[in-house]
């Protein structure tokens, strides 16, 4: 069987332990000729193959529920669901989407692009199966990274209460992205290199070849996960939540992963299936990573590893023009401290980790602990810098504001992929910050437009006394290193007057800023090109200044209109509407009627404004 012949799971449901077996060759080979040529996430794909293709064999999708934790992982699902003969769109406009997508298939029940959603989608399904009477599988798969993120917890929490039917396959590879550091994964380690855990690793086989299908062998298997709760300590962590757990399994044994799915539908409530896999399997540069560099690629050379795309010497991606110069501030104010959650190699600060060990903290997948530790750090006397993708920024909104923001706490945060990512599509485009941010009292908010100014502001965010938040997009920018920084008044624009008759005025940021200015000078046109790099506060002076030259104003951004520069600017200017309501303040507490009073928000000041209008139009 072809790999670009499958059209369902049907396809595969005859096929013999060998069959599959070479089915799962061609399929690894398919994902690495494919993804080195579109890029994508290949290390994830390639660990997960023959648990993939064990699922579809085993279940009866759509109608059982596959959803994938983050959904990265789901190429082979996808050729398994008839998507092979489009693999050469994947991720590109109108092709292929590089996660689940229920628009592209009805194998799709569940979209995710964050992680750790699966197990809280799955009690879901599950509730709303059983209060209608319906009879399908749910099967969650999430990887070990996501296990440790509160989301997790709090799902796997409920479903312990809950105790609906559920088959969780735990993929434990030891990797989320890059290499995983928490107590839960130590908990996990400590199954791993137990001695009883070798040797039930061979009981599991024995059971696996000589016991029926069925409830036989879930017994089996349970027993075995009894006696990890009394020979390994803190071992059984789903136990704690009364979730039957069996394995280990092989995950590349496609025979042993058959018999257990096909024992553990046999469970009542939910239960974990243990399957143990190897990140990049069958592509030896893959599977040598322990840092995350194969997780998602660019193009690259299959005999040789190298990206096909190749960037000037003279340039740096932005997360590393950010990770240089906060290694450089570092090394003179050892108070300096950086954290991640779970993105060292995105964000480029593995050499930090490296220099400063005890100054680098990756904390998992848990933007709400980021944030909400690093404020506890600044309130302590630390200078906390928090790397993380505007996407994921936003489930850390509440610690923003309730931790970090109302106490005032000088955190820098660096957003990096802010604006369009592109390829990863919409739970990854990093264009809500800007919106979600400027709400929020007491924070400033800025945007370099080249790699000098970048330098300039980390340096000028850790001389505030307030939550400091820089922004920079996915790609390269030339790099030098500046020679000494430079402090930047927050609020502060800049302008370019280009020609010397300027018609208009366009007010931009980012690199988007020298864009206008380069194609301007090759049109031959004349304008004012202001930079406007801060969001928050912005620069009211040059808007006044502006506003007089009576010029036409373009607002160019990049990001979503609502709640971005342009609403910021139109707030500021607006003369013709009496706008009611909170100021950009925190309030503090009292009786409803107080507050209202306080913040002129009340019933009466609004008429009382409505008389004084009216007596002064008449």
């Amino acid at each position: 069987m072809r790999v670009i012949d499958i059209r369902s799971p049907q396809d595969i449901k005859n096929c013999s332990i060998q069959e599959l077996e070479s089915l799962c060759e061609d399929i690894r080979q398919f994902l690495i000729e494919n993804i080195s040529k579109t890029g994508g996430h290949l290390s994830s794909n390639l660990g997960v193959v023959e648990l993939s293709v064990c699922l579809h064999y085993v279940f009866n999708a759509p109608k059982d529920k596959i959803i994938f934790d983050v959904g990265h992982q789901c190429y082979t699902h996808k050729i398994l669901t008839g998507r092979a003969p489009y693999f050469s769109t994947l991720r590109k406009k109108d092709g292929l989407s590089g996660f689940q997508k229920r628009k592209e298939s009805e194998y799709d029940c569940w979209e995710a692009g964050h992680s750790s959603t699966s197990l809280s989608a799955a009690l879901g399904f599950a509730t709303a199966r059983d209060l209608l009477h319906e009879n399908y599988e749910v099967i969650p798969v999430i990887g070990d990274g996501a296990l440790g993120s509160g989301m997790s917890m709090e799902a796997l929490n409920d479903i312990g209460t809950q105790q609906r039917k559920m088959i969780i396959i735990f993929n434990d590879n030891n990797m989320s992205i890059s290499k995983n550091h928490s107590a839960i994964e130590q908990k996990i380690t400590n199954i791993r290199t137990s001695s009883f855990y070798q040797n039930m690793k061979i009981d599991v086989k024995k059971n696996l070849k000589n016991t029926s299908y069925g409830t036989n062998l879930l017994k089996s298997m349970t027993n075995i996960r009894d006696h990890i709760r009394d020979e390994v300590i803190n071992a059984p962590l789903f136990e704690n939540f009364n979730i039957n757990y069996i394995g280990p399994v092989d995950g590349h044994d496609i025979h042993a992963l058959i018999r257990t799915f096909k024992a553990a539908k046999n469970s009542d409530g939910p239960i974990v299936i243990h399957v143990l896999t190897k990140k990049g399997k069958g592509y030896p540069y893959a599977e040598k990573d322990e840092v995350g560099k194969w997780h998602g690629v660019s193009p690259f050379d299959i005999q040789t590893g190298m990206p096909l795309l190749e960037h000037p010497d003279d340039e740096l991606s932005w997360s590393e023009v950010i990770s240089k110069t906060l290694l450089d501030l570092a090394y003179h104010d050892p108070k300096i401290v950086a954290i991640t959650p779970a993105m060292a190699q995105g964000s480029k600060l593995l050499e930090f980790a490296h220099k400063f060990p005890k100054r680098f903290f990756d904390c998992g997948i848990a933007e709400e602990h980021a944030i909400t530790m690093a404020s506890a750090m600044a309130q302590a006397g630390l200078k906390p810098f928090v790397s993380i993708y505007s996407s994921f920024l936003q489930r850390a909104y509440d610690q923003i504001n309730h931790d970090m923001a109302r106490m005032y706490e000088p955190v820098v945060v660096g957003i990096d992929r802010a604006g369009l990512v592109g390829d990863d599509g919409e739970t990854h485009q990093g264009v809500f910050d800007i919106s979600f941010l400027r709400s929020i009292p007491n924070v400033i908010l800025s945007q370099p437009k080249d790699a000098f100014e970048a330098q300039n502001l980390l340096y000028s965010a850790f001389q505030e006394r307030k939550p400091y938040f820089i922004r920079y997009p996915r790609g390269f920018v030339k790099y030098e290193k500046n020679k000494e920084y430079t402090y930047i008044q927050p609020g502060t624009w800049t302008k370019t007057v280009v020609g010397n008759h300027p018609s208009c005025i366009v007010i931009c940021y980012g690199p988007e800023v020298d864009k206008v200015i380069e194609k301007a000078t090759i049109n031959n046109m004349s304008m004012i090109v202001v930079n406007a790099r801060f969001f928050k506060p912005i620069d009211t002076k040059m808007i006044d200044e502006l506003m007089k030259t009576k010029l036409k104003i373009y607002i160019y951004q990049t990001d979503c209109k609502i709640g971005s520069l342009s609403s910021a600017i139109l707030e500021y200017i607006n003369k013709d509407i009496d706008i009611m309501g909170i100021e950009d303040h925190f309030v503090g507490h009292g009786s409803i009627r107080s507050l209202r009073i306080e913040e002129n928000i009340h019933i009466n000041g609004l008429f009382q404004k409505i008389c004084e209008d009216s007596d002064a139009i008449g």
